[in-house]
């Protein structure tokens, strides 16, 4: 099954820059990695996703401030945060899909982990 593990959220000052890390147990190689969040009291949106080669989706929240990278040989997403704000705060969530036969995908969420932003 697949598994994911995100990593470096932390509680960080309003201008402040963060990057998220997302492990993956197999191969992201021709599939799409993306990040979510949640901020309480309100849904999942989706913040960044990148298909394998292609060019990054981002929110209008954050475009020009987030990257969305991912090294395929490490099996790992990233997210740097830049210029964070307060309204960043949330719980941040890894998310991977791949094609694997001509009727089957594989995907999975990481557990997510917490960004603070905050004087």
């Amino acid at each position: 099954q697949l598994q994911l593990m995100e990593s470096g959220g932390v509680l960080v000052q309003p201008g402040g820059s963060l990057r998220l890390s997302c492990e993956v147990s197999g191969t992201i190689r021709l599939g799409t990695l993306a990040w979510y969040r949640q901020a309480p009291g309100k849904d999942r949106e989706s913040v960044a996703s990148l298909t394998d080669g292609g060019r990054p989706i981002y929110a209008d929240s954050v475009n020009g401030r987030f990257i969305i990278s991912r090294d395929n040989a490490k099996n790992t997403g990233y997210l740097q945060m830049n210029s964070l704000k307060p309204e960043d705060t949330a719980v941040y969530y890894c998310y991977f899909k791949r094609r694997v036969s001509i009727e089957g995908y594989i995907e999975g969420w990481g557990q997510g982990t917490q960004v603070t932003v905050s004087s």
